[in-house]
């Protein structure tokens, strides 16, 4: 197929985009796609060039021709050249910073262009983003969203530019007014400590191996302060929820003696949480990952701590489940996951708490101590055996516990894990 058929082929096609039928322009994308997995390179840049030409044609058009672009790239990136990808770049770039109006669905075909070629071609990407935060001003939402989701496609080549992208972004965080920048701006920050977390586990196969957590620290406790001491006190409940999803994970970032300090407030600030919201997924997510890092960092106030959190995250798996509800069940996923972080942190206070509510009259208590109790004999059972033994070290803990709740358990862990 000579390069100058495969042109007209692609013309064609395009020129057939904006018919008004939804299934002829889904056979058009397919076409195209179908082109681009014979001949990448032309079919990509035939696509740029009727953009490009056809700067008044409709948005939904448009995103119709970006959608087969990246589903091209998404599998055949690796064969541009380097030509080929900086036009990409700069096209999809444009266009995606065109749109005033925030909808990630309206950018959702600009910002896949950019992630597909960022797999590959990364610095080139990063160098046009980076372009794109101005001192001084607040960065397109797209931008944000599309440095959030590259963070998550490549952390491999992301994070080498985070100190730089954090130092361009922080100085104007207080400037974000609106809620829907506050949310890009938490979504860009949760998925930036994503990346650097995956980062930081995997540096054998690091591209620079001498990353260290203490790079990102700083400016990571910087947007903490902003987004827990301000952002999460906003009356939007959607605003609240991005702020504390982002929080997880930046937790781990923090420099240790900050989370220590921090600690005393953004456990109950995120405990409160749960008479905030119904759906309390989020919040479980974000506080098994700050209880995590708290632990990492041999915390000494989750001792202090411990009483409030062990009656929230009760009363949250004593809640009854309804099964076709993905986002309760999945709460209690992650209740359960902070139940085992406490279990192997304080396995004879866990047992204090749970075992005399094994006795009580109230059958929804005990078939939700009874989930706990076996998830903890699964998940942390060599945590729980160290705690029944009589060493000195327990003994203030066992002596608040009833003999035949001890011994009930201990039948349990027996019977449950014998190779234990």
């Amino acid at each position: 197929m000579t390069e100058s058929y495969m042109k007209k082929l692609s013309s064609t096609l395009l020129d057939a985009i904006t018919d008004k039928d939804p299934l002829v322009q889904e056979q058009v994308c397919s076409a195209l796609c179908s082109l681009g997995e014979v001949r990448p390179v032309e079919m990509l840049r035939a696509c740029e060039e009727y953009l490009r030409q056809h700067d008044k044609l409709a948005h939904p058009y448009r995103a119709a021709v970006l959608r087969a672009m990246e589903r091209v790239l998404s599998s055949r990136a690796s064969e541009l050249d380097k030509d080929t990808a900086s036009t990409i770049i700069l096209l999809a770039s444009s266009e995606m910073t065109k749109m005033k109006v925030y909808s990630v669905l309206a950018w959702e075909g600009k910002l896949s262009v950019l992630v597909a070629v960022g797999r590959q071609f990364i610095n080139k990407v990063m160098e046009e983003l980076l372009c794109r935060l101005q001192p001084g001003a607040l960065p397109h939402c797209a931008v944000l969203h599309t440095l959030a989701s590259l963070s998550v496609a490549n952390a491999f080549g992301v994070v080498p530019f985070l100190p730089s992208v954090l130092s361009s972004l922080l100085p104007v965080l207080g400037m974000a007014k609106q809620d829907t920048v506050r949310m890009a701006f938490c979504s860009a920050l949760q998925r930036f400590s994503e990346g650097a977390l995956e980062y930081l586990a995997n540096l054998d196969r690091a591209p620079d191996p001498t990353v260290r957590k203490d790079a990102f620290a700083t400016d990571i406790f910087s947007a903490y302060d902003v987004l827990f001491h301000h952002w999460l006190q906003s009356r939007e409940a959607k605003l609240r929820l991005a702020v504390v999803e982002a929080l997880g994970p930046m937790s781990h970032l923090l420099p240790s003696e900050r989370l220590e300090e921090q600690l005393p407030k953004l456990l109950p600030g995120i405990l409160a949480l749960y008479k905030k919201h119904s759906e309390t997924f989020y919040v479980s997510k974000s506080l098994g990952q700050i209880l995590e890092a708290a632990v990492s960092v041999g915390s000494r106030t989750l001792d202090t701590q411990l009483d409030a959190l062990l009656a929230a995250l009760h009363s949250q798996i004593c809640v009854p489940v309804e099964s076709s509800s993905p986002l309760v069940m999945s709460n209690q996923k992650e209740v359960l996951r902070c139940f085992t972080v406490l279990a192997c942190n304080s396995p004879d206070r866990l047992l204090a708490f749970l075992l005399p509510r094994l006795d009580t009259s109230n059958e929804r208590t005990r078939v939700g101590t009874l989930q706990v109790v076996r998830h903890v004999i699964n998940s942390a059972g060599e945590c729980l055996h160290a705690s029944l033994d009589p060493t000195p070290a327990i003994a203030g803990a066992q002596s608040q516990l009833t003999a035949a709740s001890t011994s009930q358990l201990q039948a349990v862990l027996c019977f449950s894990l014998p190779s234990i």
